[in-house]
């Protein structure tokens, strides 16, 4: 039982001999229970014994880098054709677009949820819910954690590998945006039942995808758990590999949150749109269609984008950030105009051929919307050029409402009423 429960809230920690004492002194200071359960040798045996008698002695590698490895049968999912923005007809406008997708399942307020519990934490909270990523500080110091969980099912479902690869792409992303260096990832494998090709070729490829991210990103897996066999009547739940991500600020007054600050502070997009609507939350929530591609994910232009946010941030060069995912660009600005209470004036043209619901609704990737004070917004810009990042001016902050150029201006206060309301009144049985 001792060796192979799976009982919870435990760690193994090996530590360098001399540092024994200073870890006993830590453990007891916080009351922590624990014991020394052995040490490592050079003989490649992991050998357990019981009052002196040897209960288990096997070799390491055979159970680790040589452990047998699951080959079920699986059938890959086919890669589905890529979705032209111009073939998709808009069926409402831009601003009702927006208003029907900010009271959805998807993206609406999780206020009633996390209003629940204690995210608080003893004062430590820098940054609430609601923002890109969980900050909390650690005691005696400067330093905080930040803390994320992302996973795009329909994109999974749509293409596996593309899937797992955005998955660990938007932790990440996440938590670049509030100005943390990412550090590690958990990962949680929730899938219907493996002993079907087609599902155990999702589990299969959303792996590959999750791998090749991490070691792109240098954002290892360290832990995980794996949850099979979840079908309603035969039918598996879509392939959901949550991926939980935690990163380190050095100074948690340095970190970035979504809410505009000011007004008349200038807009900017950071990263390249092709409006990519295949697999969108638009496609599927105004549309009524589930079809296409989802976005594919360029890890070196992940990371090349991501690197100069966390620049910005720690320089103290811009106001507010936030990564584009669900919904696109639209959708971002909208949640950072509602968290800082404060409009914006948006006169910027979709780039090319592409049209205006794509460049809004588009979920093109490796995407972030940040604010800069007017005079700092050429400096910035600048240096997302020398960085190789594509910059774009949206507009500007201000006033009480998203007015779109050429659109009718949707006021901030009922944009905010249909956020929080969808949560609340499901849960209570109402009309949503």
């Amino acid at each position: 039982e001792m060796m192979l429960s799976e009982s919870q809230e435990r760690m193994l920690m090996v530590l360098k001999p001399e540092k024994e004492a200073e870890a006993e002194a830590i453990f007891r200071k916080w009351g922590l229970d624990f014991a020394v359960v052995g040490e490592t040798n050079p003989s490649k045996r992991f050998v357990v014994k019981r009052g002196g008698v040897v209960m288990a002695d096997l070799p390491i590698k055979e159970l680790g880098d040589e452990a047998p490895v699951y080959d079920r049968p699986h059938v890959r999912t086919p890669k589905p054709a890529v979705l032209d923005p111009a073939s998709v007809e808009p069926e409402t406008s831009i601003p009702h677009a927006l208003e029907r997708l900010i009271g959805t399942p998807d993206l609406c307020s999780k206020r009633w949820v996390w209003e629940q519990y204690d995210h608080i934490i003893m004062g430590n909270t820098v940054q609430r819910p609601g923002g890109d990523a969980g900050v909390v500080r650690v005691l005696d110091g400067p330093k905080a954690l930040a803390m994320t969980t992302d996973v795009t099912p329909r994109y999974c479902e749509a293409d596996p590998f593309e899937g797992g690869k955005q998955a660990v792409a938007e932790a990440w992303r996440n938590l670049t945006a509030v100005g943390a260096t990412p550090l590690a990832v958990t990962d949680n494998l929730n899938f219907g039942n493996p002993e079907k090709p087609e599902i155990m070729g999702q589990l299969v490829d959303c792996i590959a995808g999750i791998g090749e991210a991490c070691r792109a990103l240098d954002f290892p897996v360290v832990s995980g758990n794996v949850s099979l066999y979840n079908e309603t009547n035969g039918r598996g739940i879509q392939p959901t590999p949550t991926i939980g991500g935690v990163g380190v600020l050095d100074d948690f007054l340095k970190s970035a949150t979504v809410a505009f600050k000011a007004a008349d502070e200038v807009i900017l997009l950071l990263g390249e749109t092709t409006g990519w609507i295949g697999q969108s939350l638009w496609l599927r929530d105004v549309c009524g269609r589930e079809e296409g591609a989802p976005p594919p994910v360029d890890l070196a232009v992940e990371k090349r984008n991501g690197d100069l946010v966390r620049a910005l941030i720690k320089d103290g060069a811009v106001t507010a950030v936030h990564d584009v995912s669900d919904g696109g660009l639209l959708v971002a600005v909208a949640e950072m105009a509602m968290a800082g209470g404060l409009g914006a004036h948006l006169d910027a043209a979709a780039p090319g051929a592409i049209p205006a619901h794509a460049f809004w609704f588009g979920e093109d990737q490796a995407r972030y919307v940040v604010t800069v004070p007017a005079a700092g917004a050429a400096t910035v810009e600048a240096r997302a050029r020398a960085a190789g990042v594509p910059v774009q001016t949206l507009g500007t902050t201000g006033g009480h409402a998203l007015a779109i150029s050429g659109e009718r201006a949707i006021q901030l206060h009922a944009l905010t009423e249909r956020f929080e309301h969808w949560l609340p009144a499901y849960m209570a049985g109402g009309t949503v």
